[in-house]
């Protein structure tokens, strides 16, 4: 069974949760399996150390490069277009 904790409403009045299933906080696994990036707007770097395991493995996102998805919207909403926010001199290593 998912136990699911609202932690926080969104912008959008959408809402942040934190869920787990046996124990097992879902968000954290898949940060760790380098499946989803700690966002610290949110999580207030609940996952970081997940985040920095799943980084030094090459798990997931980690085995190439990227560029956050809150940063891309920052680019493009500063004028950016899809090609210069993506490019792999602003993306992470």
């Amino acid at each position: 069974m998912v136990n699911c904790t609202p932690v926080a409403e969104d912008q959008y009045g959408r809402t942040v949760a934190t869920c787990s299933v046996g124990g097992a906080y879902i968000g954290e696994w898949l940060v760790r399996n380098g499946l989803a990036l700690d966002w610290p707007q949110y999580s207030k770097a609940k996952y970081a150390s997940a985040q920095r395991e799943a980084d030094r493995s090459g798990r997931g996102i980690w085995a190439g490069s990227y560029v956050e998805q809150w940063l891309f919207r920052g680019c493009i909403r500063a004028g950016g277009t899809p090609t210069s926010c993506s490019d792999d001199a602003n993306a992470h290593p």
